[in-house]
């Protein structure tokens, strides 16, 4: 079992949509950034990537490439899943907190959820978002950014032990190549 902390932070601007977890929220301002700066999804992505020793999100998309320029992070986050599978990675769940003054978030956090689920294909209940405030202190408090941690569980798929005897008893299930009960 592995543990990873992500956490990110982004700058409100005008002129900018305000995107978290993919869901595109009504505001007056937007998290600036290279991509399209989901916060709580950047947060989530370095959870993931440092649980599985595999660096972060910098590494594997960095601002300085044209290629990442205003892509959606629930793209990049298909992208951490697939290197997560190459190493035979499992996500167990996803906790993360989303801190921002305003705007009140909670009605849009199950459907974050069920984005977060889907691109990493994993039971909703393995995701866990919450919202909170500063109460007015510090640069998310004054309404000039937001940020947001996020900590996940990985297991390698190696540490689980598979029966694959046919239901017939024979023991030979025939599907796999090389195998000695084939």
């Amino acid at each position: 079992m592995r543990i990873g902390t992500g956490y990110d932070v982004h700058r409100l601007a005008e002129s900018r949509e305000l995107i978290l977890g993919g869901v595109k929220i009504p505001y007056e301002k937007g998290l600036l950034g290279h991509s399209d700066a989901d916060v709580l999804v950047h947060a989530i992505m370095d959870a993931l990537l440092g649980a599985a020793a595999l660096g972060d999100i910098g590494k594997h998309f960095p601002d300085t490439d044209g290629t990442y320029k205003g892509i959606s992070s629930l793209e990049l986050l298909k992208r951490v899943k697939k290197l997560l599978d190459d190493k035979l990675y499992l996500i167990e769940n996803i906790d993360a907190t989303i801190i921002a003054q305003k705007p009140k978030l909670a009605g849009y956090i199950p459907e974050m959820i069920k984005n977060i689920a889907s691109v990493l294909e994993i039971s909703e209940d393995q995701v866990n978002i919450k919202a909170t405030t500063e109460e007015g202190l510090g640069f998310t408090g004054e309404g000039l950014g937001m940020a947001a941690q996020a900590v996940c569980l990985i297991e390698s798929m190696m540490n689980y032990q598979v029966d694959v005897t046919p239901a017939d008893g024979s023991g030979n299930c025939g599907s796999c190549e090389g195998c000695p009960r084939r």
